[in-house]
């Protein structure tokens, strides 16, 4: 045997024993992880790659648990499970967690960011970091931001192509005070409600129409119960990615490193099938039925001048240097000085 050859089997061992020890403190044990859409929307996808991710990295030892679509309640619901540690994981909008910490409010923002780029950078960045580090004293963990995309509006009472068109149409909101406020400055009905009970109440004509990105209005066929789709992109959602503080302080670090790297390698993948699956979504959609219309550049502008109080209420609410901090980054970005 050469030298050569005996270094490289050493070399491997030293892997083996190194590999062997860090599975040693990995304990066998299995993750809830609870969210909103169904399993073939990026969110749940990303889900799917997380749970595969962490399976392969601890030798098997821990099963994270995937319920889509709801199935353990609405995200106010698992919020409040997550603290309890009866639940361990969700995701969900970044700024239903503005009840939790008030600054979280911004990224509810109408018109806030032109691209998910940036969107990145202001999560991936400081700022965004600091959000999800202020989660830990409300008993949860934030480990990161995956993607949403753009918000658009549906209904099944006529085409909106004009800002004044939305007057009177009755729209199921998150339930976040802003997205109400948003909604109502446009001359809607707002009506906040659990997403779980979305479907039924387009169904059965209780709400006229709702608000969502496009892959959500896909994975959960409303397009059956939603005649007309505009792309109105008037709010932008990040999403939080959340582990109950109860489970993540009785992780060992080599199961903390586990989890850490298996959520940016997840949410590499969750980010990028998102805005993939935004323009199939839209074609998809299309096809099966759905009236898309645009709103013209002047048209938006009337969107935005609607909402703009809406934007100065709720500034004072989650604190006028967080609001100075984001739009301040945003310009530097944009080539602003």
């Amino acid at each position: 045997m050469t030298s050569l050859t005996r270094r490289s089997l050493f070399a491997l061992a030293a892997l083996t024993s190194m590999a062997g020890a860090a599975h040693a403190q990995v304990s066998e044990r299995t993750i809830k992880f609870a969210f909103q859409n169904q399993a073939d929307h990026p969110q749940a996808q990303g889900a799917k790659k997380f749970a595969d991710l962490v399976a392969a990295k601890s030798g098997g030892k821990i099963t994270v648990k995937l319920f889509p679509g709801g199935a353990l309640g609405g995200d106010l619901q698992t919020v409040s499970a997550l603290q309890g540690g009866t639940v361990e994981m969700t995701v969900l909008n970044a700024g239903i967690l503005s009840a939790q910490v008030k600054e979280f409010g911004i990224f509810d923002f109408p018109f806030l960011f032109n691209s998910p780029e940036e969107a990145d950078a202001i999560t991936d960045g400081p700022f965004g970091q600091k959000l999800l580090a202020k989660l830990a004293d409300k008993n949860l963990i934030g480990l990161g931001y995956w993607e949403l995309g753009f918000r658009n509006l549906t209904n099944s009472k006529r085409p909106i192509t004009k800002a004044d068109d939305i007057a009177g149409l009755k729209i199921r909101v998150i339930q976040s005070p802003i997205y109400i406020d948003v909604f109502n400055a446009l001359g809607a009905n707002a009506v906040p409600m659990p997403f779980p009970e979305l479907y039924p109440a387009l169904e059965q004509k209780a709400v006229d129409g709702q608000e969502n990105p496009v892959t959500t209005i896909r994975s959960s066929k409303f397009n059956e119960v939603q005649k007309y789709l505009t792309l109105t992109r008037h709010i932008y959602n990040p999403q939080a990615v959340l582990m109950s503080k109860k489970l993540h302080d009785a992780l060992s670090p080599a199961e903390k490193k586990l989890i850490t790297d298996a959520m940016a390698e997840a949410t590499t993948f969750e980010r990028g099938l998102s805005r993939v699956q935004a323009n199939v979504a839209q074609d998809e959609l299309k096809k099966a039925g759905m009236q898309i219309s645009e709103l013209a550049p002047g048209e938006l502008d009337k969107l935005r001048a609607k909402v703009k109080p809406v934007v100065d209420k709720n500034s004072e609410k989650v604190g006028a240097e967080t609001v100075k901090e984001v739009y301040a980054a945003l310009a530097k970005l944009r080539g602003g000085k």
